[in-house]
């Protein structure tokens, strides 16, 4: 498959799996404790690999970047779902960070991106942010999903530059992993006076199970950033909301109003006038 056909097709698989492991977090009753627990668990399970992959020799800058706002991206997602509801503040997040990283990448690194391409990023990212209709959304919570927003698109930014410098894209991602969950867990276990250590004994099998998916989900965006351009294929990761709506009526009994299906129809829109770009 060509990186053209290759590259979309990662990030959409991405997206879909990101979803499950938000759901994982969302089910656990310690949101700092389960967020600690996936990030930690990665960071072990591909701590050995960092013996296989070649160092990542001119990405060092990049992965010290994207561990710090990895800490300030999952602080704010604790905030904001401590703050309001997860189906008000999570489409925030998400709706906005698509336009946000588009922003970085076209205004800051001088990425080229078609109008078609960017009519279709405002259009998954107007898409996803109707589902906050109607809910719910207070001033702090408001606050927090959109500094948590801003931080995926840095993030997102760092890592597609950094996953290009090094070596192999699996020397990055591999690094990435071990260090961005050592600062993690280190932070959350700062911030918690040692808390989530005790509590993480009460849910550390969820939270494993969605560790090693948040490998394979972050893994796939990283190779797929590796091959295309940032913007376009950041957007395309929101697809995974649709996923998300699934796992909302199948799994937790919730219905599909209105603005629901014309938000998902938007995506499947955005989505399309990307992949035709």
């Amino acid at each position: 498959m060509s990186p053209e056909f290759l590259a979309p097709a990662m990030m959409i698989a991405s997206g879909s799996i990101h979803a499950v492991v938000n759901a994982i977090l969302k089910g656990g009753k310690d949101k700092m404790t389960g967020r600690a627990i996936i990030d930690g668990s990665s960071a072990l399970i591909l701590l050995p690999a960092t013996l296989l992959v070649p160092l990542p020799h001119g990405a060092w800058g990049w992965l010290g970047l994207s561990a710090a706002i990895h800490c300030l991206y999952l602080y704010a997602v604790v905030r904001a779902f401590e703050a309001s509801d997860f189906s008000a503040a999570y489409p925030v997040m998400r709706g906005a960070a698509p336009m946000l990283t588009a922003a970085l990448a076209i205004l800051v690194f001088g990425e080229a991106v078609p109008m078609r391409e960017v009519l279709g990023i405002a259009v998954i990212g107007g898409a996803v942010a109707t589902l906050v209709i109607g809910r719910h959304l207070g001033r702090a919570g408001l606050g927090w999903a959109l500094l948590t927003a801003a931080m995926i698109g840095c993030y997102t930014v760092a890592d597609a530059h950094g996953v290009r410098a090094a070596p192999r894209p699996v020397s990055y991602i591999v690094w990435s992993f071990v260090l961005s969950g050592a600062a993690i867990v280190t932070m959350f276990g700062l911030v918690s006076r040692g808390r989530i250590f005790a509590a993480a004994l009460a849910q550390w099998k969820p939270g494993t199970a969605a560790g090693a998916l948040s490998i394979l989900t972050y893994g796939l965006a990283l190779n797929a950033f590796a091959l295309g351009a940032v913007a376009p294929l950041a957007a395309l990761r929101e697809t995974g909301m649709i996923t998300a709506l699934v796992i909302a009526v199948v799994f937790l009994g919730e219905k599909v109003t209105l603005v629901r299906a014309l938000s998902v129809t938007g995506i499947l829109a955005g989505a399309a006038l990307i992949l035709t770009a």
